[in-house]
């Protein structure tokens, strides 16, 4: 058992990484359809690539969208809308009508100047006039009736009964008070009466016909459900589609409908396990190649368990984001901004893996998809394109021309596409350009979920480098007003490291940062320190050699201190306390020695605490510290004393073993150091002897 819980000790690391690889193809699948799938590709206007295609089973050739719309539409156009009589309205509008007329008659004639046999003549006329009108109705047109032609029939609901009538055979509003004009025009001499019995009945007439809108949607829906979903027949045994043929737009219809039957009867639990099986092995295997890749190609990102989450987070969320468009409207498909992939990962590491796991997250996305190779196609181009365009990122204003890059490039793309497939762009649909342009600005959502990764996981991505790398920045103009000599000295290191690094390869935005940052520690007590002293008194002749020695070290432990005071990433702190590695203060220690030629001299007293550099950028930043504060104490610089100077320091340094936990090699070293002679020769402004004629 003991020998059990050691081996799972010195293997954890190992457990970890294999269990973030398990637990990210476990949660991809489960994103996966379970229903068995038609495994055959094809396109309108292309030759059907496989052997000839026998259906085996009858099965209902499909309509179109475009077919079923129309017929939407038609059955929506010829409907008869459906009215209901209210018989209440009647009575009610009776009982106004009454009550209106005694009301306006008694206000009008209060003397009873008139006869009560001259009042109900007038009454009765009053209610021939309003039975006329609704024994025709009045109608509210709402719905189709409208806009409606005045021969538009409609189904009038009188209780359970339902008559046939035209929309003109009743009256409106409108109408109903045209024809108590007219009515009272002809029946009516007296201008008095007139007056007062329009006013009354006018008061009196409202709608008695109405919009039934439970019975229309019923309606609706019925005539709706009657559209049959297909046309015509395919019978077992038929052939489908021959090897060669070129797939028209019938031959595509027939075949969609193929697919989607084809789903339907083979999607049994038996067939589901079968799918579930062979979805897992793909996950499976590009898990397993993506591993393969960071262990021989990039083994220090497959080690450190935080870029590796960054990464496989990375590829679920767009696996996860596509999944769930694709559940709810398919339609949107090209509204997923897949090219953040690439970009975070360009942003957290380089080009070469920002392309691989673009290809695996892609390649993963094509099986959720419809017409996959077009959809995989296209990303994959959009991908490289953001990739080429953030290769030399140095302003946040990339990520804006990246953006436009890639809706060209999806736009370029679909379009060629489209005309490889059909020869024709009536069948571009203009909506997918506006969800090229929305994807692409989607991808701006990069930056603040790249922020989110870098604070959450502390890994360094250009975007904080180049933040930090502004030397308008406080603790920078604080270093160079408080030590503008080792100010311009860390302006000095950062040019030589880029330059090497940009050629040996690394990060150089990150080395350049480093290389600013590195000597802050300096900042407290500058003038013990040679590049800041500006008079020929030198503090360290009162000191011994020790405390000088002391003094010289503590800059490094004062540095760290004084970036986690500023809250300075620790990929920045790494620079700062490996620059001098465990060296030592060369000069003090050699004049101490001088002085007790007799005496043991304890070196650890002059030694750097290190630790020692442990990659690439932090050995190059050391090299171009060293080599650059050496430069400083060349009297007569020439090539020979340049070449020397270089070739010296950084051997030393490898004799010391400095390098040994850093990824350099000795082909690496040598194109250091010819990057740093050149250079000093460029400072120095050493001219090369040109060679005499014999």
């Amino acid at each position: 058992m003991k020998r059990v819980i050691e081996w799972f000790q010195e293997n954890f690391a190992h457990w970890v990484r294999f269990s973030l690889f398990a637990i990210s193809g476990i949660l991809i699948l489960m994103l996966f359809p379970r229903e068995t799938g038609f495994y055959r590709e094809f396109s309108q206007t292309r030759p059907w690539m496989y052997d000839d295609l026998i259906a085996p089973f009858n099965f209902a050739i499909l309509k179109t969208q475009e077919e079923l719309e129309q017929e939407r539409k038609e059955v929506l156009d010829d409907y008869t809308p459906f009215y209901r009589y209210d018989s209440l309205v009647y009575e009610r509008q009776f009982q106004i009508l009454n009550s209106r007329f005694e009301k306006t008659w008694e206000d009008k004639f209060t003397d009873n100047q008139y006869s009560s046999e001259i009042k109900q003549q007038k009454k009765r006329l009053a209610l021939n006039i309003f039975d006329s009108i609704y024994r025709k109705g009045v109608i509210f047109k709402e719905g189709s009736l409208e806009k409606a032609e005045p021969q538009q029939e409609i189904l009038l609901l009188d209780g359970n009964i339902a008559r046939v009538r035209k929309a003109n055979e009743f009256f409106t509003i409108q109408e109903a008070f045209e024809f108590i004009a007219q009515e009272l025009s002809k029946k009516e001499n007296i201008a008095e009466y007139r007056i007062l019995l329009r006013n009354v009945l006018e008061g009196s007439i409202t709608h008695s016909v109405f919009w039934d809108e439970n019975a229309n949607e019923r309606a609706k829906t019925m005539a709706l459900d009657r559209i049959s979903p297909s046309r015509g027949m395919i019978q077992q045994g038929e052939k489908i589609v021959s090897k060669g043929e070129i797939i028209t737009d019938e031959k595509y219809i027939i075949l969609e409908s193929f697919r989607a039957e084809y789903v339907r009867q083979l999607g049994s639990s038996s067939a589901n396990y079968f799918v579930l099986t062979g979805q897992f092995m793909l996950v499976a295997i590009s898990m397993v190649v993506l591993s393969l890749f960071l262990m021989a190609f990039k083994r220090h990102i497959f080690y450190s368990t935080r870029k590796l989450i960054v990464i496989l987070l990375s590829i679920y969320l767009m696996i996860f984001l596509t999944s769930q468009v694709v559940k709810v409207n398919i339609n949107l498909l090209y509204l997923v901004p897949v090219c953040i992939v690439p970009i975070i990962i360009r942003s957290f590491f380089d080009n070469r893996l920002a392309l691989y796991v673009h290809i695996i997250s892609t390649i993963l996305i094509g099986f959720l998809v419809p017409k996959s190779f077009e959809f995989v196609f296209l990303q994959f181009i959009a991908g490289i394109i953001s990739i080429l365009s953030m290769a030399s990122l140095r302003r946040r204003s990339q990520l804006f021309f990246t953006v436009f890059l890639i809706f060209i490039t999806y736009s370029t793309v679909f379009t060629g596409l489209i005309l490889a497939q059909t020869g024709s762009l009536t069948a571009i649909q203009p909506i997918n350009y506006l969800y090229f342009a929305g994807s692409a600005l989607l991808t701006l959502f990069s930056y603040p979920l790249i922020f989110i990764f870098e604070r959450t996981s502390g890994l360094p991505t250009d975007f904080s480098l180049l933040e930090l790398s502004d030397t308008n920045s406080p603790l920078l103009r604080e270093l160079n007003m408080e030590a503008p000599g080792t100010f311009q000295h860390s302006l000095q290191v950062a040019n030589l490291a880029e330059e090497a690094i940009n050629i040996i390869g690394g990060n150089s935005l990150m080395v350049r940062t480093g290389a600013l940052y590195h000597d802050i520690g300096k900042m407290e007590q500058s003038q013990y320190f040679i590049e800041n002293q500006n008079s020929e008194i030198n503090p360290h002749d009162e000191l011994t050699y020790t405390e000088s020695a002391e003094i010289i070290i503590t800059h490094v432990i004062k540095g760290i201190e004084k970036a986690r005071k500023h809250n300075l990433p620790e990929y920045i702190i790494d620079f700062i306390r490996t620059h001098h590695g465990t060296t030592t203060t060369r000069y003090f220690y050699v004049m101490e020695q001088n002085k007790n030629p007799d005496k043991e001299i304890d070196k650890e007293i002059f030694r750097y605490k290190g630790p020692e550099p442990f990659s690439k950028e932090t050995a190059v930043l050391m090299m171009a510290d060293s080599v650059e504060a050496a430069s400083r104490s060349l009297k007569k610089p020439s090539e020979e004393t340049i070449n020397q100077l270089v070739d010296s320091i950084i051997d030393t340094q490898i004799n010391e073993n400095q390098f040994d936990n850093a990824d350099v090699t000795f082909r690496d070293i040598a194109t250091i150091k010819k990057v740093f002679k050149n250079r000093m020769m460029h400072i120095f402004h050493i001219r090369i002897a040109y060679p005499s004629l014999n």
